[in-house]
């Protein structure tokens, strides 16, 4: 039934793709004959939204990988330089909430770990909806931001960085295994900013995957139990998308750009001082509207790079 209903969401799609462009052009040659330049001008901006349109489902099309339909984890963390980095955690987890909300995903937060001062040292996300990892798949990497320093009484420039990990949300038709051996558990008190959300007990769970290093942790509910259950589907999903990772890499490893790609590394920059401009290092993709990619409009630098990815990867 889900597959049926994406069918048809996508065929629906590009029948009004197509209804709506026979429309303009008809509209567009009516208003040649009559020599009316407001309404040729209208037609003008309808066939930009549509080309953005058919854009997004060409793209969508492409996304046909095996977990790219799943639901996705998106793990924040903040890198070396304590409050300044921190709040920069945050800033990021903010901007993909908003993504979420602007695209009609759902964003639960299933971690939270407090900065010392502000911000976040670490955060996980899970955001629900259609191809959902599929989408945020090419946000992983290190993200880093140029700004005058809310927390320096010198006003001086700072640079700070933040890494994103995304990974898919597995179901029961993926099988991974793991030895309950290889796992260290630990339980702990949640943490927050008050109120009903703190636990007074160690409700709290974290497990580390020994073999790979792995660490999940998830604090959202207040049942052990139930933090456990979701922290263990959280670890699958983990030791599943760095097997798809090990797959893509060699895969990408018999395509000569893949070097100048860099994907998983620093990704993007976004600057705020001494000029405002975010820049994909990947795809070369820039706006100088720093607010609004920091309020969710990330659509263009996800096509950006899911359309040099699947380039390289054809």
């Amino acid at each position: 039934m889900q597959q049926r209903a994406a069918l048809e969401e996508r065929i629906n799609g590009i029948s009004s793709l197509t209804t709506r462009l026979q429309e303009n052009l008809d509209l567009a040659e009516l208003a040649a004959l009559e020599e009316d330049e407001d309404i040729l001008n209208e037609v003008e901006a309808n066939l930009g939204k549509l080309y953005h349109k058919a854009r997004h489902s060409q793209l969508s099309a492409f996304l046909s990988a095996e977990a790219d339909d799943c639901n996705t984890y998106i793990e924040i963390n903040a890198g070396a330089g304590g409050t300044e980095s921190q709040d920069w955690a945050q800033m990021l987890l903010r901007m993909y909430g908003r993504w979420a909300d602007q695209n009609g995903y759902k964003a639960k937060l299933l971690q939270e770990n407090p900065g010392d001062e502000a911000g976040i040292k670490s955060a996980t996300l899970e955001i629900s909806g259609p191809k959902a990892y599929g989408w945020l798949k090419t946000e992983s990497g290190v993200h880093r931001l140029v700004r005058i320093s809310p927390y320096d009484s010198n006003a001086r420039r700072h640079t700070s960085f933040a890494s994103v990990w995304v990974y898919p949300v597995i179901d029961d038709s993926i099988d991974v295994t793991i030895v309950e051996s290889d796992l260290k558990i630990d339980t702990y008190r949640a943490s927050g900013a008050g109120g009903q959300h703190v636990n007074t007990t160690d409700s709290a769970v974290r497990i580390t995957h020994q073999p790979t290093g792995i660490v999940v942790q998830c604090q959202n509910d207040r049942s052990q139990h139930r933090n456990k259950a979701q922290a263990m589907n959280m670890l699958k999903a983990r030791i599943y998308e760095m097997e798809l990772r090990k797959k893509e890499d060699a895969a990408m490893a018999q395509h000569s750009a893949k070097t100048d790609i860099g994907w998983g590394n620093q990704i993007r920059s976004y600057v705020m001082h001494p000029y405002q401009m975010v820049k994909d290092l990947r795809t070369q993709h820039e706006t100088s509207n720093v607010q609004a990619v920091m309020d969710g409009d990330l659509n263009d630098f996800l096509e950006s790079s899911l359309a040099a990815k699947a380039t390289n990867t054809r």
